[in-house]
């Protein structure tokens, strides 16, 4: 069996408007000049934590947890309000996970986001049940961290050999390398093709035709 790992936001799901929105709201309750939106970019994919960390370096920890903890009730809010309508799967997406499956894949997804918070993205596209293993931020530790492919690869069963982890940062790139396991990029998320490849991609896909080539190649 071949195991494809998959990030969610950048890659799955083009969450970007409300990440940016619930960020600018989080650090807007403290009292803080909203971050640029590229700088939002830049850390996503990374757990809540850690993305304060890297936007607020010279912060106190305590600030990085609250600002993490009102991100999620920002986030939360939105999509509420929207009911995930400005969380659309990518271009392709869903019948590049058909066949995948139909060419004999396992599918997993490790991702920063939390529990609940990918269980209602994947549910609300109907891809939930594509998806053996959903490793995410609330029981392992932030990418690059090599956990929770740790974790996908035990519950798939498939060798280091065998998997291959998709997403669109250099924090997916990196955990892939420190499991043992491929890693492919995809230039549709926050990060650019030249930063994937720098960072050890094998190959970065330009759209879900190009990736199911990559992949079946």
């Amino acid at each position: 069996m071949k195991l494809a790992v998959f990030d969610c936001d950048g890659t799955l799901i083009d969450s970007q408007a409300n990440i940016i929105r619930a960020m600018a709201s989080s650090f807007q309750r403290h009292g803080l000049a909203e971050p640029d939106p590229q700088a939002t970019r830049r850390v996503v994919g990374l757990s809540l934590v850690e993305a304060m960390q890297a936007l607020l370096p010279e912060a106190e920890h305590a600030l990085h947890i609250s600002l993490a903890e009102d991100y999620k009730t920002a986030f939360q809010r939105l999509r509420a309000e929207q009911a995930l309508a400005a969380e659309p799967l990518y271009p392709g997406i869903r019948a590049l996970l058909d066949r995948l499956a139909d060419d004999g894949w396992l599918l997993a997804v490790a991702t920063g986001k939390s529990d609940r918070g990918l269980k209602l993205a994947l549910e609300h596209h109907g891809i939930h049940d594509h998806f053996i293993s959903l490793q995410t931020a609330d029981r392992h530790p932030s990418k690059p961290h090599p956990s929770m492919l740790h974790a996908a690869l035990n519950e798939a069963g498939v060798g280091q050999d065998r998997a291959v982890m998709i997403g669109d940062t250099i924090f997916d790139i990196a955990m892939g390398q420190a499991a043992g396991v491929t890693g492919i990029g995809v230039d549709w998320g926050y990060h650019e093709a030249h930063e994937l490849l720098g960072a050890g991609a094998a190959d970065v896909a330009n759209d879900a035709d190009h990736l199911l080539a990559i992949l079946n190649g």
